[in-house]
């Protein structure tokens, strides 16, 4: 028999539980009370960097461009539209600004404009506010949205006239998953809701202007392994039911002519094989796009008939062992493709052979990769809805570049740029630098690691206050991207480091494979060699070197907090899965038996549960015989909403932490979910405060001096 002392904290609603929370929190708050100075400081550094009232690039769909806008002061965004002009594809612009100065959108409108949704008015007496669906009818007539205010990933959907009444429907559904889409006609929508365990395990049919008592059930997966999602082809050919595990897939197709209709499969699930699909039109006819991994450990790409879909295969892009493909995205006259090489993300782009060409013709369909001059970067598709649309809308970023945003030209290859994200205050980026370097693993195996500093505040070779991030699960990869809060700690001599460790997808399917289940303590001791390697190369010493991880990555870092506690002089753990074995153990909980596949089952399996337990960073606490004073200051941030890590994780460890003679401090929100706290004004505020004792723990100057 197991006895866990703490395990009385899992009851969310006993007074003596919240009691004991709101007590973490006061004393938290009293141990950083020295910081407080410094938060605000960078608070306004984040705010003072951000152009506060701006608007996302619109993208078009059908007869309207689409778009977000962002208003100083306010917490969200504001869904607009406008009316797009023919065959005209150039976005629409607000005039031109120069410096600094802003356009503030609560005055200056598009010709046209109009909004949608304001997600301020409706969070509006809420203390925490998402939105998790936003569709439209074709017709442009009609809004979905679904939004949630407890933090708990559970929506209410509701619809609005948007062709210019604005009267809202009677049709109210609760309780539902994101996600919930209009069939191509709009008098239908598909939505799933959850079970017990919170997992989307069925797909439900409404029509428009009916009581949901009336919705019906399309499709209900009883595989607890399996989570639903619904959605429409970009040709709005058909509507599409995916099932998923965490390496398992199937797909269902419903020709969207008969919304009433019955789904087919696709491919029958086979245990192990994952597959997107995506419809296209090749030569005058329906044809299915599947990226899978069927016998191509790292994906491969076939063509099948969408009347036959099980029937003949045309290889399009086969299995290359040094190439990951990731996914592709198929339109009217070209397809894109995302893949990784080399540790870094790739698109490339080819045009569709066209209906009618010559026997004798050979379709130009060359596969052309977009190029970038930068060392380390992140670049990916972006919305692109429009079955039509003659260029693709992407996203490039870097360590050192802002979230750029290209149109690229299909038929001329021209790249236009659409938008760079502002960066107040005078951004130089010539003033930092990005690089990659390599450590070696206990085993042999080179792990990268990917940095960015201010040159003129680090010299390589002097040990330099260090933030040291790592994930390494889900094959999640942490690609270079730009961050305006990061300047903060650039900008007072830190360097920020990533450390892309087995369990991620950096360098393929295989880099995922060797960092889970048997296979899960290589995440570990990678980053703990990565630390290693920043030490004994003067990057950073032990007392200036801070670990981060969020999630799984939680588990990081509780599991380094056990196996390297001296290579770091702070560790910032944020919503932590560091009880693994207490939420794997109970397939009642919410993700457990989904998560099976990643870490084993140790309820039917004694090697599983053994290797688990050796692991767990709850667990593995050491004892205060055993010196359990060695640990490094840990910070943990948890919500008490959060259904994906429940809070009870963190607060069961950071007591048992204290048991063992560590000081740990733990910050509960007591409105939020797994993603912390809504709002971006609160966001930065919760980001001033980690960084923060991220700085105080690393002896950065705290004024950047």
């Amino acid at each position: 028999m197991v006895v866990d002392e703490y395990e009385w904290l899992r009851a969310k609603d006993d007074p003596a539980v919240l009691a004991h929370l709101h007590e973490e929190n006061a004393y938290t708050k009293a141990r950083t009370e020295h910081l407080s100075l410094l938060q605000e400081q960078l608070f306004e550094e984040i705010r003072a960097r951000t152009k506060e009232t701006d608007l996302s690039v619109p993208t078009r769909e059908g007869d309207w461009w689409y778009f977000t806008r962002t208003v100083e002061g306010a917490q969200y965004g504001i869904h607009c539209r406008v009316p797009a002009a023919g065959d005209d594809w150039e976005p629409p612009v607000l005039p031109e600004t120069t410096g600094d100065e802003l356009v503030d959108a609560s005055f200056e409108r598009l010709p046209g404009e109009q909004v949608l949704l304001d997600d301020n008015l409706e969070a509006e007496g809420h203390e925490y506010y998402a939105l998790g669906s936003f569709d439209v009818t074709g017709d442009g007539s009609t809004l979905l949205y679904g939004i949630d205010v407890e933090g708990d990933e559970r929506y209410t959907i509701r619809l609005r006239s948007v062709d210019g009444s604005g009267r809202e429907y009677d049709d109210v559904i609760e309780g539902t998953a994101a996600g919930a889409v209009f069939d191509p006609s709009g008098r239908y929508l598909f939505y799933a809701t959850v079970d017990e365990s919170w997992r989307p395990d069925t797909i439900w049919r409404h029509e428009v202007g009916t009581a949901a008592s009336d919705d019906v059930s399309v499709f209900t997966e009883p595989d607890e392994r399996f989570w639903l999602g619904v959605g429409v082809t970009r040709s709005r050919k058909f509507v599409m039911i995916e099932a998923g595990s965490n390496v398992t897939s199937e797909t269902w197709l419903l020709d969207a002519d008969e919304p009433a209709g019955e789904f087919r499969v696709v491919w029958p699930r086979k245990d192990g094989v994952e597959y997107d699909v995506e419809h296209v039109v090749a030569g005058g006819k329906d044809r299915l796009l599947v990226v899978h991994n069927d016998g191509a450990v790292n994906f491969e790409l076939v063509s099948v008939a969408a009347s036959d879909p099980q029937g003949p295969r045309r290889m399009l892009l086969p299995h290359n062992p040094a190439v990951r493909l990731e996914g592709v995205d198929a339109f009217r006259d070209f397809v894109a493709v995302e893949y990784r090489r080399e540790g870094l993300p790739r698109v490339a782009v080819a045009k569709v052979p066209a209906a009618g060409l010559p026997a004798d013709a050979t379709p130009d369909d060359t596969l052309h990769e977009l190029s970038f001059d930068e060392e380390l970067f992140s670049v990916g598709i972006g919305s692109n809805a429009d079955w039509e649309q003659p260029s693709l809308r992407i996203g490039f970023s870097s360590f050192v570049t802002p979230t750029t945003v290209y149109d690229v030209v299909i038929a001329t290859g021209e790249r236009r740029l659409r938008k760079q994200q502002p960066v107040l205050g005078g951004y130089d980026p010539t003033r930092y630098s990005q690089r990659r370097e390599w450590a070696v693993a206990d085993d042999g195996t080179r792990i990268p690691i990917s940095l960015v500093y201010r040159d003129d505040l680090v010299d390589l070779g002097v040990p330099a206050p260090t933030l040291l991030y790592g994930y390494g699960s889900y094959e999640h990869s942490i690609d270079p991207a730009f961050g305006i809060p990061r300047l903060s700690l650039l900008d007072r001599g830190m360097i920020f480091a990533v450390a892309h460790v087995r369990g991620g997808g950096e360098m393929g399917r295989l880099w995922y494979e060797h960092g889970k289940k048997f296979d899960k303590r290589n995440t570990f001791t990678d980053f703990v060699a990565v630390a290693r390697h920043l030490i004994d190369e003067d990057v950073t010493a032990p007392d200036r070197l801070v670990a981060q991880g969020g999630s799984a990555g939680g588990l990081l870092m509780g599991a380094v907090a056990n196996m390297g506690p001296r290579f770091f002089s702070g560790i910032l753990a944020e919503v932590p899965f560091v009880d693994p074995l207490t939420s794997i153990l109970d397939p009642s909980l919410p993700l457990t038996v989904i998560e099976w596949d990643e870490w084993g089952n140790p309820l039917d399996d004694a090697e599983v549960y053994a290797y688990m337990k050796s692991y767990s960073p709850y667990e593995n606490v050491h004892g205060s015989t055993n010196g359990g004073g060695h640990y490094p200051p840990i910070l943990a941030v948890t919500s008490l909403n959060d259904t994906r890590v429940l809070y009870v994780e963190p607060a069961k460890w950071v007591a048992r932490l204290r048991d063992a003679g560590a000081d740990p401090l733990l910050k509960t929100e007591m409105a939020a979910g797994h993603g912390g706290v809504s709002g971006r004004y609160s966001a930065w505020r919760e980001r001033a405060f980690a960084y923060a004792w991220v700085i105080d723990r690393a002896k950065a100057h705290p004024t950047g001096e």
